[in-house]
């Protein structure tokens, strides 16, 4: 699995990164010990890049990366965890939060550090008061040695555009759902990151489920016309022995300006199959192919957090 640097950081990530959304029961049940066989098979095959948080399965998703990576070489992997959002409509960036946030992370990883800390989903939070106050408290903790690098994410590509326009530091975005087969709008952002050396790593090239087989869980907040495009796309494929989920894997780590693209399973056999699908260049006929199905939808994607942060 190749390492790429991340922005101008100094440290390097695996070009395929493993969410742990999954590991938290997020798209579904989840049985523990396959899930830890899951992130250890991940680092035999080159994944070092570790995404957690958490707001995933209601810290779950923490607590059961952190047993799986107490029988992996700490140094050699790369973990990142988030504040601020700790369930569906419960979010809070408070100084004294982030920092106590910051500490149950820890212990629920089992580390003494972690390799980035964003501030998770800023859109539903007063955006320009959370990244003054919020990134410069995550910044001292750069300075106490308990953090490596900061940052934040979110979905509305808006929210990177004004953190970019504030004096404030930080040094990686995450973005998701913006580098998919419908939505590439992703790439209209790359210039401005990399000319500030900051990072970028992509999450959810299947948009959240939309683009699999099985289809997205009944709380995904996309339109019904994104759905059914989506749906048309994922049976055309399979009527024809195609996983889309490994297309759109493919297709997104495909696309220039991403350091790393995040991918959650709990399966070690699903693992192995995404790892060669980011590994490979995406079938140019059949990625044609499902993009034309996929044209009425194109770079279309929803609203999500406060209004005035779209």
């Amino acid at each position: 699995m190749q390492q790429r640097p991340l922005g101008t950081t100094g440290l390097r990530v695996s070009a395929l990164g493993l969410g742990a959304a999954s590991l938290g029961g997020v798209y579904g049940d989840v049985d523990e010990s396959e899930a830890i066989r899951t992130v250890h098979r991940a680092f035999e095959l080159g994944v070092t890049l570790f995404d957690a948080s958490p707001y995933y399965g209601s810290t779950r998703g923490e607590t059961v990366l952190g047993k799986a990576l107490r029988s992996l070489p700490r140094e050699r992997c790369f973990l990142s965890t988030k504040a601020g959002r700790y369930g569906v409509d419960d979010f809070d960036f408070s100084p004294a939060r982030l920092r106590t946030s910051l500490d149950e992370s820890l212990k629920r990883l089992g580390t003494d550090h972690v390799d980035l800390f964003l501030l998770h989903d800023v859109e539903f939070s007063d955006l320009d008061r959370t990244l003054t106050e919020g990134l410069p408290v995550l910044e001292s903790m750069k300075t106490r040695g308990l953090v490596r690098c900061i940052g934040y994410s979110g979905l509305p590509l808006a929210i990177f555009r004004r953190g970019l326009a504030l004096p404030v530091p930080f040094d990686v975005v995450l973005s998701y759902s913006h580098a998919t087969l419908f939505d590439t709008t992703l790439t209209q952002l790359v210039p401005s990151l990399a000319a500030r050396g900051i990072g970028l790593i992509n999450a959810s090239p299947g948009a959240l489920g939309l683009l699999s087989s099985h289809g997205p869980q009944q709380w995904h907040p996309a339109s019904p016309a994104i759905r059914a495009a989506c749906k048309r796309a994922a049976d055309w494929c399979k009527a024809r022995g195609i996983e889309i989920a490994e297309l759109a894997l493919s297709f997104s780590c495909s696309l220039p300006g991403p350091a790393a693209t995040l991918c959650g399973t709990a399966d070690p056999g699903e693992l192995e199959r995404n790892v060669r699908a980011a590994s490979t260049p995406p079938d140019p006929e059949l990625t044609a192919a499902v993009r034309s199905m996929l044209a009425s939808i194109r770079d279309q994607t929803w609203i999500q957090g406060r209004p005035e942060n779209q």
